[in-house]
């Protein structure tokens, strides 16, 4: 057994705000924007074919319809796109004429963020917003949050928007209660560049919402957006500067893998569309519904290599959630349920050996390993073996663990199975082994 006793004294541990953030484990994310309402679908550099944003009627929305999906995959939290790259506020405010006050949709008077919020708070369901800070297309902003189509060159205009974008957001952050995430999409501009900085808003009104990327970030971004961590995949980071500079430098490796004994802890959020490289749920796209065999390999791949999945389930223009995606998400929630919701047996434990004895030799094909993650990330590298006819034999092995690990093996009847960890910082703290039949 390796253990460096130098960096038990040492490991980084996450916040309470972490600590429930990867309790969640899957999130559902929600792409609604004025794009869907112009098919094919307008995007943020087509200012010569802006649409007004009277066309913006989704005749039958329901939040409560969109928290059926989140509940029947097993979201514990969801984040909705408030304005996405056309710039169009699906919230109330007057910081600029471009959105709900301008639709056709319940006469000006309507607001998505107000009826997702309080959908989510029904449901059980925690609330985060995704607001793009570097691209606007009302506006002709792109990366990195500059006018003229990210070229600069009107300091006029881009003061302007500095002081709308600033309002909007203090109206997004500071009238719809405390939010679990906020996501910004690329991080967030440079004040200098951009004229705005948007960091003492989130400290004022959001201090307690876990941040996905800018300089505040309490999660990183996977790397991809396949649903996919890396075999090993570690919470921990050098520093939050340095691993927000990873994707700049094209270093999603890095991302996607994290840092062993890293001084920051900054799990990975793996955000993935349900429609197969499709954010927007738009007519016809319906063949792109990923299976639930797909889906299954991504929960494995994210959750069970310690990071949260979060999987875009979007409204029609309806706004609704198609029926086609909706049933989709009852069969993956189902399916999680069948592999997962109940062990042959399970246990906890503590120090370098953790074993557990089944009632009677029972075939088994699955383990999860769960850390006290609270406590750090202690393990470095184990193995799983299996009693087979009095033999200890070895059914899985890897590196990382953190707050959630599975691992499919070839079938085999044991009688016991234990955790044996052949490298680690500190004590082993295991707060769940369990495994699984078929």
């Amino acid at each position: 057994m390796i253990r460096n006793t130098k960096t038990e004294i040492q490991l980084a541990k996450p916040t309470p705000g972490q600590l429930a953030w990867q309790d969640y484990e899957i999130g559902m994310f929600i792409h609604f924007d004025m794009n869907l309402f112009m098919p094919p679908g307008w995007w943020h550099d087509q200012y010569e074919n802006k649409p007004d944003a009277k066309h913006f009627n989704p005749a039958k929305l329901d939040a409560d319809q969109w928290m059926e999906a989140a509940k029947a995959m097993g979201a514990k939290y969801a984040v909705l796109t408030a304005n996405h790259g056309t710039g169009f506020m699906l919230w109330q405010t007057d910081a600029y004429p471009y959105g709900v006050r301008q639709a056709a949709w319940r006469n000006g008077q309507g607001d998505v963020v107000k009826e997702f919020v309080d959908a989510c708070r029904r449901h059980g369901i925690a609330p985060g917003i995704y607001s793009h800070m570097l691209v606007n297309g009302w506006w002709q902003v792109n990366h990195p949050g500059i006018v003229n189509n990210g070229k600069g060159g009107d300091s006029e205009r881009q003061t302007q928007y500095a002081k709308a974008k600033f309002k909007a957001t203090e109206d997004l952050w500071r009238n719809y209660g405390p939010l679990a995430e906020l996501w910004f999409d690329g991080g967030i501009p440079d004040p200098a560049l951009a004229g705005f900085d948007v960091m003492p808003l989130l400290h004022k009104y959001q201090p307690n919402a876990m941040v996905f990327q800018s300089p505040a970030a309490t999660i990183r971004w996977i790397g991809n957006e396949n649903g996919q961590a890396n075999a090993t995949c570690w919470a921990t980071v050098p520093s939050v500067p340095e691993a927000m500079g990873w994707e700049k430098q094209g270093r999603t490796d890095l991302l996607t893998t994290g840092v062993a004994d890293g001084a920051a802890w900054l799990p990975g959020e793996c955000d993935v569309p349900l429609r197969r490289l499709q954010w927007f749920s738009l007519p016809g796209d319906e063949h792109l519904i990923e299976s639930v065999d797909t889906l299954m390999g991504m929960y494995r791949n994210t959750v069970g290599r310690n990071g949260n999945l979060l999987l875009n389930v979007g409204p029609n223009s309806d706004g609704l959630i198609p029926e086609a995606d909706l049933q989709r998400c009852r069969e993956f929630g189902a399916e999680i349920q069948r592999r997962y919701g109940k062990s042959v047996a399970e246990t906890s434990g503590r120090g370098d050996v953790v074993e557990l004895k089944l009632a009677q030799p029972t075939e088994i094909e699955h383990v999860i390993l769960m850390e006290e993650i609270a406590e750090g990330e202690r393990i470095r590298a184990f193995v799983v073996e299996g009693n087979v006819g009095g033999q200890w034999q070895p059914l899985c092995q890897a590196e990382s663990v953190g707050h959630k690990r599975i691992e499919h093996f070839t079938p085999r009847v044991v009688s016991a199975v234990r955790l044996r960890v052949t490298k680690a910082a500190a004590e082993p703290l295991i707060r769940r082994m369990a495994v699984f039949t078929r």
